[in-house]
């Protein structure tokens, strides 16, 4: 076996032509490229180098091992940067509540995948407790929640802040009629914190709408089919806010948070700066609008 180490310090020598520029070269002691040669050339029981020049040149065995010394060293080098390259084109996954998934969140994952350009993010979306559950599982390497009480392993946390919102026009509902409701599927956090809202107020409610797309949420509510509970960074033209003195305050108190694996490759650190950076801008934009 040809020892790459070895095969460096002789291709180094010849290319130098001296021990001590050879050493300097590949901070090594003069002393230790000496070595190597003594080595290398016991491994293949023939002189390699002529040092009786002032310019050491390769002897005729030398000069036969030169070429496939490069060529051993070009394909430890290309291994070495394949697997590197393979690292850095790892897939990361990415949980997300369905607010993200539109174009709010893409810039941010397009400029951490310019610095990674083999990088694959794989982003999941769904409801809160879904996808707390699937990182504690470990299927999500990264993951932005929603949450009431964040947990102790979470690496940042900010406010998200909520509101109720109506078709644009439209009155409240009547007190004396149930509220018609567009809504999550059951176990979703809006709903949950919206049905124990109403009922505390004793206002009796049904669901009108219900789907597990934030996109069709929105949309059934400009259209007029209910009120929803819903973060205030998803009002739109067609909506409009309700306020406390109609009967419609907004809780406090949600959290965004964002949870990491303790260990990340590089790529996986990058992202989760970036997504902080976001988090941090998105939270000193998103204030609850006027009604």
């Amino acid at each position: 076996m040809l020892d790459p180490v070895l095969l460096r310090s002789f291709v180094t020598v010849v290319d130098t032509g001296n021990f001590t520029r050879a050493a300097e070269y590949l901070h090594l002691t003069q002393s230790t490229v000496s070595q190597h040669m003594i080595r290398l050339e016991d491994s293949l029981d023939c002189r390699l180098l002529d040092r009786t020049q002032r310019h050491v040149l390769p002897t005729e065995e030398g000069g036969r091992l030169l070429g496939y010394a490069r060529s051993i060293l070009r394909l430890a080098e290309e291994a070495r940067e394949s697997v590197a390259a393979a690292q850095a084109s790892a897939s990361l996954r990415l949980g997300a509540p369905e607010d993200f998934m539109g174009s709010t969140l893409m810039p941010t994952l397009a400029a951490v995948q310019a610095a990674y350009p083999l990088l694959r993010v794989e982003v999941e979306g769904g409801l809160s407790h879904e996808l707390l559950r699937r990182y504690r599982e470990g299927e999500l390497d990264l993951l932005l929640v929603k949450q009431w009480e964040v947990d102790a392993d979470c690496h940042a946390q900010w406010p998200e802040p909520l509101c109720w919102i109506a078709a644009r026009g439209s009155p409240p509902p009547a007190p004396d009629t149930a509220v018609p409701l567009v809504a999550f599927p059951a176990g979703a956090l809006y709903r949950q914190e919206m049905t124990a809202m109403l009922e505390a107020c004793g206002k009796p409610w049904h669901v009108r709408f219900s789907s597990p797309s934030l996109p069709s949420l929105t949309a059934a509510v400009a259209a007029g089919m209910g009120i929803s509970l819903l973060p205030a960074a998803c009002v739109a033209p067609g909506h409009r806010v309700l306020t406390a003195e109609e009967g419609y305050a907004a809780p406090g108190g949600l959290r965004l948070a964002l949870y990491a694996r303790s260990r990340l490759s590089d790529a996986g650190h990058a992202l989760l700066r970036a997504l902080t950076a976001y988090c941090e801008l998105r939270a000193g934009a998103v204030t609850p609008p006027a009604a």
